[in-house]
């Protein structure tokens, strides 16, 4: 097979189509950034409160507390559940910065373990292993779109006295079902769940945003206190906070959206479904594995190369038909020089190193169609088949 032309010379595909996803909700979102800007709400205003009671609901928790970013939404997490300097926090090494960052900004320890090659989630037995007496949280990160393994990680916290935050940026959506048959949104099943809004996310903002949800009323209104400059009332300062806000016009845009999140869900599963067959001969490839016990809401599709593949090369290629691919993530974060430690061995990390080396993702989001499906899959069929 010899695919040499692209879908149209007018046609440019994107990772993430945030354009045509807008234009489709063009009306609404419009309108929800009018109304704002007519009643000049700009901070605090009514849009926020509704997205966060709409957010509430659809996720089945008690408390959701908006924030500026994700970022924000884990340092403040920690910052509530009063981790002091020194204590280890146990996350994957194969995850984005950022998971990583807030355990260091706030002079606790990152402790970083192995993966499951398969959903590409922490590994429990990894995380039972890390646990030292310092150890006073877990982060698991629900990378690519779904859960890790909760059942596990919530047996293991229970054992050793450990906090759960849930690092949901890339799983929004994405359902968990418990071995007692409990089904649960991603994020509310541990101590806390953090997410974020970033315009590229499946609940995408037209700027910076962010959330935490949680069950428990006192750990609310702390997360409330330290997201708002450590203050349960006005100009009364209990605690040292920060001053993090999902500001109005993005809470009105998150509001729309909220509304088609089950939507986009769908039509990336069926993105998801197109790869899968299209890429099932192939041996070269290895398809997006989904968990049994939870849904899969597709934030990456991603691919896991044979060795004999070159990556770069592959990426090259992609780049001469105009398809665009990316890496998440090439280094582990053992490997970035701001959070390397002794302690970490390669050969703990089999799986997280060799991953770096091969992992691929492929244009994932609400618009593609077919022919975009075909052209796309067809291309990398016949670079990694040669």
């Amino acid at each position: 097979m010899n695919v040499s032309t692209k879908k149209s010379d007018s046609y440019r595909i994107q990772m993430v189509d945030l354009k045509s996803q807008y234009l489709k909700i063009k009306t609404e979102v419009d309108a929800a950034i009018q109304n704002v800007i007519n009643n000049t709400t700009f901070i605090n205003g009514p849009s926020v409160k509704e997205f966060q009671a709409d957010l509430e609901k659809y996720l089945g928790v008690k408390h959701v507390i908006p924030c500026a970013n994700g970022t924000d939404a884990l340092q403040i997490a920690m910052m509530a559940l009063n981790l002091q300097p020194g204590d280890e926090v146990i996350t994957a090494s194969f995850t984005y910065v950022a998971t990583a960052e807030v355990i260091a900004l706030l002079k606790l320890e990152p402790v970083l373990v192995e993966i499951n090659p398969d959903t590409f989630t922490i590994d429990p037995a990894a995380i039972e292993k890390a646990i030292t007496p310092k150890t006073k949280a877990i982060v698991p990160v629900h990378l690519y779109g779904q859960c890790a393994d909760m059942d596990a990680i919530m047996a293991i916290a229970k054992k050793n006295n450990l906090y759960v935050i849930e690092d949901v940026a890339q799983a929004i959506g994405a359902e968990y079902t418990s071995a007692d048959g409990k089904k649960s949104k991603a994020g509310t099943i541990g101590t806390i769940g953090c997410t974020s809004f970033f315009p590229s996310k499946n609940l995408g903002c037209y700027g910076d945003g962010g959330a935490m949800y949680t069950n428990d009323d006192e750990l609310a209104k702390r997360l409330k206190m330290m997201a708002n400059h450590g203050q349960s009332v006005q100009y009364v300062h209990d605690e040292i906070g920060v001053n993090s806000r999902l500001d109005s016009i993005q809470a009105a845009v998150l509001k729309v959206k909220l509304k088609h999140l089950d939507e986009y869900a769908a039509a990336r599963n069926k993105v998801a479904d197109y790869y899968d067959k299209a890429f099932a001969a192939n041996k070269k490839i290895k398809i997006p594995v989904r968990a049994k016990n939870s849904t899969h809401a597709f934030h990456q599709y991603t691919l896991v190369l044979h060795e004999s593949i070159d990556r770069n090369k592959l990426k090259e290629f992609l780049a001469t038909k105009e398809i665009p691919a990316m890496v998440y993530y090439p280094k582990p974060l053992h490997h970035q020089k701001a959070y390397s430690n002794s302690r970490f061995k390669d050969s703990d990390f089999s799986f997280t190193v060799d991953l770096c080396k091969r992992v691929i993702s492929l244009p994932m989001h609400t618009e593609l169609d077919n022919e975009t499906l075909k052209f796309i899959s067809e291309n990398v069929n016949e670079f990694t088949n040669i």
